[in-house]
């Protein structure tokens, strides 16, 4: 009578290639994550952009986009990883005040996630009747807005780059560190 089966030796050459190609694929699978968590929060600051923009032109009243940490006020500090609001600003002061509404809110992204902005966006981005951008000073508005992963070695990132128009667009950029 012949038995079949497999001998400790296959099984061991079979644990050896196993382990040979996760050894290959886990780097693979780490980078892969790390550019997909990169590429969704661009494009949730990106879609956020763009409903801005487009609500101010619906409604020919400014709509602002602004930092927030608890997604009922806009925040006086901190990056724009920490969450953020749309709203229809009525008084064309760039704050959430009562009355106003809401129209978007994004809670915090994770924690690998920072999304900073340049000394002209780092804080809000406000958008005209026109969908151009103006600061409550009247003065147009453009500026960069960097998303990076603090996990990520290789320095990808993002850029947001919104023009005086208003439109923004993404540009692939490699940094140093995450700030």
């Amino acid at each position: 009578m012949k038995q079949s089966g497999t001998t400790l030796l296959e099984l061991m050459v079979v644990l050896v290639i196993s382990a040979i190609l996760l050894a290959i694929g886990i780097p693979s699978f780490a980078s892969l994550s790390h550019s997909s968590r990169l590429s969704s929060a661009t494009n949730d600051l990106l879609a956020s952009l763009h409903l801005a923009r487009s609500e101010a032109i619906k409604r020919n009243s400014r709509a602002v986009i602004c930092i927030s940490a608890g997604g009922s006020t806009c925040a006086t500090g901190g990056g724009w990883h920490q969450g953020w609001l749309v709203f229809h600003d009525a008084n064309n002061n760039a704050a959430l005040d009562s009355g106003e509404s809401v129209i978007n809110a994004r809670q915090a992204l994770p924690d690998s996630i920072r999304v900073t902005g340049n000394s002209t966006v780092s804080k809000y981005i406000s958008y005209a009747p026109s969908g151009g951008t103006k600061s409550v000073t009247g003065a147009f508005q453009a500026g960069t807005l960097t998303v990076c992963n603090v996990a990520d070695a290789s320095g990808a990132a993002r850029r947001v780059v919104i023009s005086s128009t208003g439109r923004p667009r993404v540009a692939r950029v490699t940094l140093a560190s995450c700030p």
